[in-house]
C-alpha cells in the first residue's frame, strides 16, 4: 500500500508539502499542489482519515435527525444529504426519531451525537415555543423543516405554502372547482400539514372560490395506507369533489389506488397534484403530478451552513433558507 512518503518521492516535494495538499492548505502554489494530487492518483494513495481527524479533532461525521424512513420523502432526503456530504468527505449518522419530542432530545444529547462534528435535525416532536432546549446542544445544528422556525441556529426548508398554493392554482386552471385538501391535521397551523393548508386556502381565496371545511380531510401519518384509509372514507361520506391536492405523494398514491378500484378516472373524473416529487411519481398509474419542494437545494445548503459552523471559531447569527420549488405536471392532472 502506497505511503505519503511514496507520494512525496514521486512528486518531487516535502511530505509536508503532501500534507498540506491533501489538507488544502490555501497558500500553495497551483502547479505544487498539482504535482502531489497527480502523484496521488498515480500511486493510488488514499490518506489516513482517522490519523488526520484526531489531529484536527473531528471525527469526519455528521448526525441526521429524520421523523420517519418509512416516509418516502425523508428516505430520499436521507440520500441527498449523504452526497452532499460525501462530496465534502463527511459521512452521515441517520437516526429515526419517530417525531417524539423526548426521542429528539434523546438523539441530540446522545453519545452518538457527541461523536458527530454536527447535527442535521429534522424536527417534528419539539415545537417553536421549546426552541431554547436547542441551547443546551454542544455540537452544532443546522434545522430542517417547519415546526421551529426561528430556533438558535441556520435553518433550512421549503415553501410549503406557496407549494400548496401552486399547486391548487394549477387545479383551478383545469375548471376544477370542488378541490380536497388531503393530509390536513386538525388544529395545527404550523407543521407540513398546517402551511400547506394555508396555501391551499390562499389560492381558493384569490381564485374567489367558496371554502368548503368538508373538503379539508385530515390525516394522521402521511402514508400510502392512511391515503387509501382516507380516500375509503370519503367515498362513503358521499363529497363530492372533482380534484385533490395531495399533502405528500404517498397519500396520493394510495389514495388513487382506491378511487381507481371505485372506478374513478384520474385525471378525467378527479385530477390529483401531491407533494415532495418522490421518485415512485414518475412511475405511478397514472404518473403523478407533484410539487418538487428542492430536496437536493435543502441537503446541499444544510450541509455548507453545518460545515461552515463547525469550522467557524466564533458564533455565527442563524441564517434562513427557503428552497427553490417546482410545479411537475404529469398524467394525474393533465
Amino acid at each position: 500500500m502506497p505511503t505519503i512518503h511514496d507520494v512525496a518521492r514521486l512528486a518531487g516535494v516535502s511530505i509536508k508539502t503532501v500534507s498540506n495538499a491533501i489538507n488544502d492548505y490555501p497558500y500553495m502554489r497551483p502547479a505544487t499542489k498539482q504535482k502531489v494530487i497527480d502523484a496521488i492518483a498515480e500511486l493510488g494513495y488514499r490518506p489516513n482519515l482517522t490519523a488526520r481527524n484526531l489531529r484536527s479533532g473531528r471525527s469526519g461525521l455528521l448526525s441526521l435527525i429524520i421523523p420517519d424512513l418509512r416516509n418516502a420523502y425523508f428516505a430520499e432526503l436521507a440520500d441527498s444529504v449523504m452526497r452532499a456530504a460525501d462530496a465534502q468527505g463527511l459521512s452521515v449518522i441517520i437516526e429515526q426519531s419517530g417525531g417524539e419530542k423526548d426521542r429528539e432530545l434523546a438523539l441530540l444529547h446522545s453519545d452518538r451525537a457527541q461523536l458527530a462534528d454536527g447535527i442535521l435535525y429534522s424536527a417534528a416532536g419539539l415545537r417553536e415555543d421549546e426552541a431554547h432546549l436547542l441551547t443546551s446542544v454542544s455540537t452544532p445544528i443546522v434545522l430542517l423543516g417547519e415546526h421551529i422556525l426561528h430556533g438558535p441556529t441556520d435553518h433550512v426548508t421549503m415553501q410549503n405554502v406557496e407549494g400548496a398554493r401552486a399547486a391548487t392554482e394549477h387545479l383551478i386552471s383545469l375548471g376544477r372547482t370542488r378541490i380536497l385538501a388531503l393530509g390536513a391535521r386538525a388544529g395545527q397551523t404550523d407543521g407540513s400539514a398546517g402551511l400547506r393548508l394555508t396555501g391551499y386556502m390562499q389560492a381558493l381565496d384569490e381564485a374567489q372560490l367558496p371554502f368548503d371545511p368538508a373538503l379539508v380531510v385530515d390525516i394522521v401519518g402521511w402514508y400510502r395506507f392512511t391515503g387509501a384509509d382516507a380516500m375509503r372514507r370519503i367515498l362513503a361520506s358521499g363529497i363530492k369533489f372533482d380534484a385533490m391536492v395531495a399533502f405528500n405523494d404517498a397519500i396520493a398514491l394510495g389514495a388513487m389506488r382506491v378511487m381507481q378500484e371505485f372506478g374513478i378516472r384520474v385525471p378525467d373524473d378527479v385530477a390529483v397534484v401531491g407533494y415532495d416529487d418522490i421518485d415512485e411519481a414518475q412511475y405511478s398509474l397514472p404518473t403523478l403530478s407533484s410539487i418538487n419542494p428542492g430536496r437536493d437545494e435543502i441537503a446541499t445548503v444544510a450541509i455548507r451552513y453545518l460545515t461552515e459552523r463547525i469550522a467557524s471559531e466564533v458564533p455565527l447569527a442563524p441564517r434562513d433558507h427557503l428552497s427553490q420549488f417546482e410545479l411537475i405536471v404529469r398524467e394525474s392532472s393533465r
